[in-house]
């Protein structure tokens, strides 16, 4: 019997592995896109006395909606103590003459986007945000709606209230924003979140199946071992075959409790341990359907040494009994093709039960076995 489709399941293993490989790189790539944080490079410039300063580092961060593009001008802040411009009346102090001019804008009190757009509707050509107080010069990649040819960035706070300082000062401060280098946030808590669940997923899957096979190949042993089991166990119990002359097959003779049938010569019948005795055909299945005689209910199995679970169930046991014994639950012949076995054979199941036990013993066995045999109700 086969009791494990190992092809199949090799196939469903291949095909969901193959699923399971292309959904995680298909979303991999995605990750990998929207995770692209590209820097700025800052060139601040402004007057102290006589002297042109500058200061040039990589101290920004682009928008994930900006504009990649190199852009210059004057730094403005909104006017008053509010420095986020949020509200659509902020005032920017704009350059006099038509010079390009960016808003230095600080994080909070609304979203990117709200404060992105003010700064655009007062003619901004691009937008500064530094963060929160007390994060140093900690900076990320935000996230806004999409401006049309307008830069936005994000510096340090620290970087952010020095700018401010010199301009409240009268300080006139200039920059040039350029494009910076490209970095792949791959842990991002997205993608950290995706490997986390994709780990478990995946570690379920193999834990299911190294299980199912590992079961099933107990499972295939143990049918190995009963199938040895049962075919000693049935080639201990005695074979008969019934001849003229024979009490059983007499006019008082009496029939299988299994078919009802009256014993006929010839028939070969199975002499069960607790000594009763009925059709060969019909006493094996029923044996490994029931276990037990249909007479005394004596366990027939356990006694045989035979320990079937419950698990295993009468109908698996006996497909399994006529795929491995094929004989032994061969459906009975009628008429002429219910012959008796060839001489040899015959010969050689008499000459056992014979040398087993003498004569007259046989002969006391057989009264025995007959009158302990009784004609259903």
């Amino acid at each position: 019997m086969n009791l494990l489709k190992t092809g199949t399941w090799r196939s469903n293993v291949a095909s969901s592995w193959l699923m399971t490989f292309s959904f995680l790189w298909l979303l991999s790539q995605h990750c990998c896109r929207a995770s692209a944080v590209w820097t700025a490079y800052m060139n601040i410039s402004f007057h102290v006395g006589n002297r042109m300063l500058s200061e040039l580092g990589e101290t920004g961060v682009f928008g994930r909606s900006s504009a990649l593009k190199t852009v210059a001008g004057v730094i403005v802040p909104p006017q008053g103590k509010t420095q986020n411009a949020c509200n659509p009346s902020t005032v920017f102090s704009k350059p006099k003459n038509s010079e390009t001019w960016l808003a230095l804008v600080e994080r909070g009190g609304c979203t990117f986007t709200q404060k992105i757009k003010v700064a655009v509707e007062k003619g901004a050509s691009g937008v500064i945000i530094y963060n929160f107080p007390g994060t140093g010069n900690q900076v990320f990649p935000m996230s806004h709606q999409t401006f049309e040819d307008v830069v936005v960035v994000m510096i340090g706070n620290l970087k952010g209230m020095e700018i401010l300082h010199l301009i409240r000062k009268g300080v006139h401060v200039t920059v040039m924003i350029e494009v910076g280098r490209k970095h792949i946030i791959w842990m991002s808590h997205y993608f950290v979140s995706f490997v986390i669940v994709t780990t478990a997923t995946l570690a379920y899957f193999i834990f299911y199946h190294i299980r199912r096979l590992w079961v099933a190949r107990i499972q295939s042993r143990r049918w190995q071992r009963l199938t040895t089991d049962l075919k000693k166990a049935f080639g201990q119990l005695q074979l008969r075959v019934l001849k003229e002359g024979d009490d059983e097959v007499g006019p008082n003779g009496d029939s299988c409790v299994v078919c009802f049938e009256l014993y006929k010569p010839n028939d070969t019948v199975r002499i069960l341990t607790c000594k009763h005795f009925f059709h060969k055909n019909c006493i094996d299945p029923w044996v490994l359907a029931h276990g037990t005689c249909p007479m005394c209910k004596c366990d027939i199995l356990k006694a045989l040494g035979i320990q079937v679970d419950v698990e295993d169930g009468t109908e698996s046991l006996q497909i399994l009994m006529s795929s491995e014994l094929p004989g032994l639950l061969s459906p009975r012949e009628e008429g002429p093709g219910n012959e008796p076995p060839p001489a040899g054979r015959l010969d050689k199941v008499t000459h056992v039960e014979v040398e087993a036990q003498p004569a007259s013993q046989t002969a006391g066995q057989a009264e025995s076995v007959s009158a302990d045999v009784h004609p259903p109700p």
